[in-house]
């Protein structure tokens, strides 16, 4: 199979190395210009997504056979008008794209749905958000509406009062330095478990089993620090169809109307008053395909297949649970100082690493020099580490030897992904009825 990927950071990196890695011939489009050496030497390259389109097939037939893959947003109306030409296609579709980025529309879609929405207020500029503020006083989450946009952009208030909130949006005003005043949305500040459910899409359904994640969003452990994306993640594919089945199954019947083909999840809190939605994504998470992938049982070019060409509704998945913890080096999570610090730093592993411990390895802002891996990118968001075990404690144990064989100069992780779920989260979802006991 011929495989083209088209994203803007090569996020989906360890993705391509594995389908080359089983016979298909890779192509990968990065668009951006800072991150051409992410895995260079690693992984083929296409200069021109478009012109490529001829190499993953130019007849009916060898299109059928090829494979485009987009790794995020902002590709939608390319990636339904090749569908559209009978290009086979996963990821981005015109509704994924404006149900994660236009924040508003998402939570309207979802409150049409049947769930329960938080209060959501789309204010335009910082002006707006900061008389906003004034005039409620009230806790909110603040939230950027668009491509582009840097997680630690994004503030959850503290204060009851709102103060927090207007000191940071009084601060991010003063050191705006583009002509447009950004979009945002308030959301009200909801307090309870955050929890994930996820599923893949071939078009017309959903295919089971879906999944749940536990997310570590922040830089520390403890959840202090900035917030960075995601540091690390627990998943697993069992006990997840009452929560799937009471939000994200809802979306179905718009999604095929949408021929949505791809992954999509649904970020919720949880408490006594229901399952509140925070916000979709409607693409792989990073790294949330890299730690999946440690609980499938069929590798990566079965299951695309069977999305795209809408062949089973079913995939085989292991019980349990992984955790995935992600290794970065300084300045990360700001690209400011990392051509300094980090970048080109050395990447080697302890004697005792074994195959299944390689391939428990997910490679991110990498390169090779010669024979070298070295640390290339912009971030320093150098790979992701993942643990399968039959309980959380076994996954996090078996993740995070394998991350102490990993060796790069001034290599920083969170120690604590999937503690909480231990102490606390899974006691509450049993409670409210989420999960089994």
């Amino acid at each position: 199979m011929r495989v083209l990927g088209v994203g803007q950071h090569n996020d989906l990196g360890d993705l391509y190395m594995r389908l080359a890695a089983r016979g298909h011939e890779v192509r990968v489009h990065i668009a951006d210009a800072d991150s051409q050496d992410v895995l260079e030497g690693l992984v083929a390259r296409s200069a021109d997504w478009r012109q490529d389109l001829a190499w993953v097939g130019d007849d009916a037939n060898a299109r059928a056979r090829g494979l485009v893959v987009f790794e995020g947003t902002g590709w939608g109306e390319a990636a339904d008008e090749l569908r559209r030409d009978g290009y086979r296609v996963f990821g981005a579709s015109a509704l994924g794209d404006r149900l994660e980025l236009d924040r508003a529309f998402g939570q309207k879609v979802l409150h049409d749905a049947g769930l329960v929405t938080a209060t959501t207020t789309e204010v335009d500029g910082f002006d707006e958000a900061i008389a906003f503020v004034l005039r409620t006083r009230k806790r909110y989450v603040l939230k950027f509406v668009g491509a582009g946009y840097a997680s630690t952009r994004s503030y959850v208030g503290v204060l009851d009062d709102g103060e927090d909130m207007l000191a940071a949006l009084t601060v991010q005003r003063a050191l705006w330095k583009y002509p447009e005043r950004p979009r945002m949305v308030l959301m009200d500040h909801l307090q309870g478990v955050e929890v994930g459910v996820g599923a893949f899409f071939d078009g017309e359904r959903f295919l089971g089993p879906p999944n749940l994640d536990w997310e570590h969003k922040r830089f520390f452990p403890g959840d202090l620090g900035e917030l960075t994306g995601e540091m690390g993640t627990l998943v697993s594919y069992r006990d997840a169809e009452r929560l799937f089945d009471a939000t994200l199954a809802r979306l179905a019947p718009l999604l095929s109307a949408a021929s949505y083909v791809g992954y999509i999840n649904l970020n919720m809190i949880v408490n006594d008053g229901g399952a509140w939605p925070l916000e979709l994504t409607c693409r792989f998470g990073y790294p949330g395909f890299a730690i999946l992938s440690a609980l499938h049982a069929e590798p990566w070019d079965v299951l695309l297949e069977r999305v795209v060409d809408r062949s089973g509704s079913t995939f085989a998945t292991h019980d349990g649970y992984a955790v995935g913890v992600v290794l970065t080096v300084p300045p990360f999570p700001y690209p400011d100082g990392y051509a300094r610090l980090s970048k080109g730093a050395p990447i080697v592993y302890r004697r005792d690493m074994t195959p299944a411990d390689r391939d428990a390895l997910h490679y991110g802002e990498m390169r090779l020099d010669g024979a070298q891996l070295v640390t290339a990118g912009q971030i320093g968001y150098v790979m992701v580490v993942t643990g399968r075990g039959a309980t959380v404690a076994e996954a996090r144990a078996v993740a995070y030897a394998r991350a102490a064989k990993v060796v790069v100069p001034n290599v920083r992780y969170r120690a604590d992904i999937g503690s909480r779920f231990e102490s606390h989260d899974r006691a509450e979802l049993v409670r409210l009825g989420w999960l089994r006991q």
